[in-house]
């Protein structure tokens, strides 16, 4: 079963602002989760409800979350390790 993918105006910001070669492997971690959001390497984030992280890379995070009744993987935010858990 495939989730829908949908951005948060501030993540659809994130991402396009990344450099080239990070936007790439965000890129293909995004198309992993559609097909399993839950899946090895990903982690629920403790006291922030159903929010989960995902390192794409050494320093870049996802934060999304999974809205299972409608099947749609929001990302929520999408930066470096150091500034992405800032004002969730």
């Amino acid at each position: 079963m495939r989730y829908r993918l949908a951005f948060t105006p501030r993540a659809e910001k994130e991402f396009e602002g990344l450099p080239a070669h990070v936007r790439k492997r965000v890129a293909r971690w995004l198309d992993l989760l559609v097909d399993d959001p839950r899946r090895e390497g990903t982690k629920k984030l403790e006291g922030q409800g159903e929010l989960r992280r995902v390192h794409a890379s050494k320093d870049y995070v996802i934060v999304y979350a999974v809205l299972g009744t409608e099947l749609l993987v929001l990302i929520v935010r999408v930066g470096h390790r150091r500034e992405v858990y800032r004002g969730l």
